[in-house]
């Protein structure tokens, strides 16, 4: 099925008030008697601030000023690991470590204030390099700089070299890559202690940021509301970091007793908040002489930054994917999050998913050269079909045909036309064009015992006045979250689309459903909201005489024949995975090492499709943030600090730069899915970069194993194969 497919999808339930301009953002919040704020920070990557002086040049008694003495609860940002904290005490750990905080009346005055900060250091060796950390020569994290570990195995690898008729070993690794969301972060805070702490801001995640200010002030959880504002986009970059500046903009209330707003220019959203981790991976495979795939070895290492924020479930989901779609009776997975002194790396769309895959589908390119078999058909030989086991050893239980998938993909690309022709008319052209694909899945929900674990919780509430009113902690940043989950309601109740609201996530209203993150939206929640749409229509049905509210509340059940064993890290990772093959044309210029992508194609099975125009907004976005990150975004580091954070010097894929990317789905339902639907958001970030790479190799025969490959990459390499006498 195509995206074009009939069927007819509502209205998006924000359209209007967004095309009006009367949906309320985190900046449109005002109060009387507002400050607003402002967040110094350090200038080093590591030390130990030995004072602190003000200069003279602002009026100093008009500001209220937090340094973590003035923290009433935990100097921590609860998350996973606690060692981030708010404000920094003494030691120094990145180039951006909040050390203190001012307010004022006068935004304008804030900036000249935080100038005339000045710190004193003493000086520490950092540490920058994600090698250099492995090393741990100079340790800046525990006891040996490892973040989080993993060690996932199947069968016994060792025992397999000798029988290979060929080893293939390959290294490969991705850069950082900022989320660039539309709208920066920000968020206001009204705080006292009669009343407790409530922030309004732009974020993913609000029980989060209520579990974190929960700690940081000491307060009951009662005390602690968050409220979500219409937020411009996330990506996973407002998944965890709002709870830093939520607690900066309430430690600033709490102790100037007026609401206080601190917004993050572009600037210092860019450079402070968190990134892509970057990732180092190296491939070892032993194949047999028909190219079937004996053993897997795999080294996985990520750039976790100063802090550990969410580098244990990046890793994670890196880990359980380094594997990819691929039957094979012996992998071994090592992998290892290492600290840095860069500011902490974070979520970011597809969370360690596309690192891994980027590295696997590159070297599967590989292997199929030194096998001597076209790449396709080195997948087909290789590919999971229904009854086989992934590298997790969980047993593939629904239909399943990755080669039919990829045969389809290949075809709406015309891909073998294409090499032939490309092939044919490279020779002696100052521009190669060049097509490559990749295949590659994607798991929806949390990782293992993850959905367990939250027990994610929603409700619903039919009113007297005959609507339905959604109540449940899943955010709207322009997904189409508010849309789909009253689509489901709707279309379970039998009742019209426009009879659903949905709340805005306010956590004084709305049970805890777990974070919007990690795919889980539609098929976790969205089927937790069709459980509970059915007991609500039942409850209405059998009573002759309704007193309203009538309110319902579902929570989740794990589906029956999953386990996960944690300690061993095998068995089922993911109720469902969804399944892909993308395949990219492009065009280089040998000249100047221009790079352009000039078509792509996304075929994807990912169970129902909720909402056909909605869906296929989300594989196009995700499309061009992974032509980004293959060929246009590079972040440049300066002494642990990110050199090129303005949006005229970092730059991402326009309008001009956009193929035409079409997007075609495969529909196979999903039993424990909402309305059969399976994950879909982040299964576009996997598939663009190495499919990119791949056909980059193919126009030029010189691989490129990192992204993003630059203009200067191409031209550097170019030059070097000319110098072995060599022609391009």
């Amino acid at each position: 099925m195509t995206v074009a497919a009939s069927r007819g999808p509502v209205l998006r339930k924000e359209v209007r008030s967004k095309v009006t301009g009367t949906a309320d953002y985190v900046d449109d919040v005002k109060f009387p008697g507002m400050l607003h704020a402002i967040t110094v920070r350090t200038t080093i990557p590591r030390g130990r601030i030995v004072d602190v002086t003000y200069q003279e040049g602002v009026p100093w008694h008009e500001f209220t000023i937090v340094t973590a003495a003035d923290i009433p609860g935990k100097n921590v940002v609860s998350l996973i690991v606690d060692d981030q904290p708010y404000l920094s005490s003494g030691d120094v750990n990145h180039a951006y470590e909040p050390i203190l905080l001012l307010a004022h009346p006068n935004r304008y005055i804030l900036e000249k204030a935080r100038s005339l900060v000045h710190f004193t250091y003493e000086n520490l060796p950092p540490v920058f390099d994600l090698e250099e950390s492995l090393k741990a020569e100079t340790v800046i994290w525990g006891r040996d700089n490892i973040i989080k570990s993993y060690l996932m195995e199947k069968g016994d690898v060792d025992a397999v070299w000798s029988q290979a008729a060929h080893i293939v070993e390959g290294e490969y690794a991705t850069g950082a890559q900022e989320q660039l969301y539309i709208e920066p972060n920000g968020m206001v805070a009204v705080a006292n202690a009669e009343d407790g702490v409530t922030v309004w801001g732009s974020m993913q995640c609000p029980y989060y940021v209520h579990k974190a200010l929960v700690a940081l002030f000491g307060l009951p959880p009662e005390k602690i509301r968050v409220i979500q504002q219409e937020t411009g986009g996330a990506f996973g970059g407002k998944e965890e970091y709002p709870s830093m500046i939520a607690g900066h903009a309430a430690l600033l209330a709490w102790k100037s007793g007026c609401p206080v707003k601190l917004i993050y220019d572009r600037e210092e959203d860019m450079a402070a908040t968190t990134k892509r981790h970057p990732s180092r991976t190296r491939h070892k495979t032993a194949v047999a002489a028909d190219g079937k795939l004996l053993a897997m070895d795999i080294d996985f290492a990520i750039d976790g930054g100063a802090y550990a924020t969410l580098s244990a479930v990046v890793l994670s989901r890196g880990t359980i994917h380094a594997a990819g779609p691929y039957k094979c009776d012996n992998v071994r997975v090592s992998s290892k999050a290492v600290a840095t002194n860069t500011p902490p790396h974070g979520a970011f769309r597809g969370f360690g998913a596309p690192q891994s895959l980027f590295a696997l589908e590159r070297h599967m390119d590989k292997v199929a050269r030194a096998v001597h078999l076209p790449p396709e058909e080195l997948r087909r030989r290789n590919f999971l079909h229904t009854g086989d086991k992934t590298s997790t050893g969980q047993t593939i239980r629904q239909p399943l045909d990755l080669a039919g998938l990829q045969e389809r993909a290949l075809q709406h690309a015309d891909y073998h036309r294409k090499q032939q022709e490309f092939a044919a008319s490279n020779g002696g052209c100052k521009i190669k064009r060049g097509v490559g694909f990749a295949s590659f899945l994607h798991g929806a929900g949390f990782t293992g015992s993850g959905e367990r674990y939250l027990q994610s919780v929603v409700e619903l509430e039919a009113t007297a006045e005959g609507t339905v009113r959604v109540l449940c902690s899943m955010t709207e940043m322009g997904q189409g979250t508010n849309t789909v989950l009253t689509e489901i309601v709707a279309q379970t109740m039998g009742i019209p689309y426009e009879k659903v609201e949905i709340l805005r996530p306010d956590t004084s209203l709305v049970p805890n459903s777990g974070p919007t993150v990690a795919s889980r939206t539609s098929m976790i929640i969205g089927k937790l909201l069709q459980r509970a749409a059915l007991q609500l229509k039942e409850t209405l049905a059998s009573r002759e005489l309704v007193s309203y509210p009538v309110r319902v509340r579902t929570q989740y059940e794990e589906p029956p024949g999953i386990h996960w064993d944690d300690q061993k890290y095998q068995g089922d990772a993911y109720g469902a995975y969804s399944w892909a093959t993308y395949v990219a044309e492009v065009s280089v210029d040998t000249s100047t090492g221009e790079l352009s992508v000039d078509d792509f194609v996304a075929l994807q099975e990912v169970g129902h499709v909720l909402h056909p125009i909605l869906a296929a907004g989300q594989i196009e976005g995700g499309v061009l943030q992974g032509i980004g990150l293959a060929i246009y975004e590079k972040v440049v580091w300066k002494q642990g600090a990110m050199a090129n954070n303005r949006m005229t010097n970092y730059i991402i894929p326009t309008t001009s730069d956009t193929p035409p990317i079409r997007v075609f789905f495969e529909e196979v339902p999903y039993e424990h899915g909402a309305l059969g639907a399976k994950g879909i958001g982040e299964l576009p970030m996997d598939g663009p970069a190495p499919a990119i790479a791949n056909a980059i190799e193919n126009a030029l025969g010189i691989p490129f194993n990192s992204v993003p490959i630059m203009a200067e990459d191409v031209l550097a390499a170019l030059g070097a194969f000319r110098q072995m006498g060599k022609v391009a």
